[in-house]
């Protein structure tokens, strides 16, 4: 195939030093069909967030495939469990991300609480009069309470940020406690309901697992305040989009910024896209040049370590 940019099938025909690279030549998503058609028989597969890799793929590739690397920190798009059961070895992109991630979180949630596009929508629209007391007023991060689920790498970066604004408390939760990394924020381990309850911005950055799908619904919402705002960029099925949705709309919580969402991309017609107190993002939390090149690199440099038997710059344990 000619030169392309995304998905890739190695076969080295067992010299480690010699690939046979197949390109997938478009940004679009490759279809399904096409993956399976493309990885039967290769021994190493370079794959991005879109792609899933089931049993179904994994059974198309057949036993040759040792290695599969994806150019992303998140890996709930693979079947871990049945690539385990293979022996594949599986490289991810963590870290290169976090910062660019921490920056995005803070552009929407200050876009979000600050009311930034419909400001910018009054002035396009002649909305824009005079000045007025409270007209357009949003909410400031001084001497407020963030709660943040999920202080792993990224939700450390994104408190790092927020502390030089003034932010008086932070509360955190996840699966358990971590006090050598909460310290440096003074940040209070508490259970969900008491972040929901007690936090003026709440921002969810956590892995998407069982424990955690679904895990902003209907009465999450109901107990943050009314004032609150709610941000995501962690994955777009930790959140009830109908919950959140009704919670807007009913007043229940102030605004939301999504970077991510369930489907993505979210269909034109969606009820959230109507909202003026909602902000959504195409996923873009790790969309800088730099980070994207840093990412191709590692994703392709753990690819061609596992399929010379390796240590792969970053392997996922499984």
């Amino acid at each position: 195939m000619a030169q392309g940019r995304q998905h890739y099938w190695f076969n080295h025909h067992n010299d480690p030093d010699s690939c046979e690279v197949e390109y997938w030549d478009s940004d679009e998503p490759i279809p399904a069909k096409e993956l399976e058609r493309g990885v039967a028989g290769a021994h190493g597969l370079l794959c991005l967030l879109s792609d899933r890799v089931d049993k179904r793929l994994l059974d198309a590739a057949g036993s040759n495939l040792r290695v599969i690397s994806t150019m992303s920190v998140g890996v709930d798009h693979l079947a871990l469990e049945e690539i385990k059961k293979r022996g594949i070895r599986v490289g991810y992109t963590p870290d290169v991300l976090t910062d660019t991630t921490a920056e995005l979180a803070m552009s929407l949630l200050l876009t979000t609480c600050r009311r930034l596009p419909e400001a910018m929508e009054e002035v396009k629209n002649g909305g824009w009069s005079s000045w007025k007391p409270l007209w357009m007023c949003g909410y400031g991060l001084t001497q407020s309470t963030v709660g943040i689920i999920g202080l792993g790498r990224i939700g450390q970066a994104i408190a790092r940020r927020l502390k030089p604004f003034g932010v008086q408390r932070f509360l955190y939760t996840g699966r358990q406690p971590r006090p050598q990394e909460a310290a440096e924020f003074q940040a209070e381990f508490v259970s969900t309901p008491r972040l929901a309850a007690e936090s003026d911005f709440i921002i969810a950055a956590c892995s998407l697992t069982p424990a955690t799908k679904g895990l902003c619904n209907k009465d999450f919402f109901q107990q943050m305040k009314s004032t609150a705002v709610f941000v995501n960029i962690s994955r777009g099925e930790v959140v009830n989009q109908d919950d959140l949705y009704e919670a807007l709309t009913s007043g229940q919580i102030a605004a939301a910024g999504l970077d991510v969402t369930t489907p993505e991309p979210l269909p034109t017609d969606h009820p959230l896209l109507t909202l003026k107190n909602c902000v959504i993002l195409p996923h873009i939390g790790s969309a800088t040049y730099g980070t994207r090149n840093t990412m191709s690199l590692l994703a392709a440099n753990n690819l061609l370590a596992g399929l010379r038997g390796e240590p792969m710059p970053s392997e996922l344990k499984l």
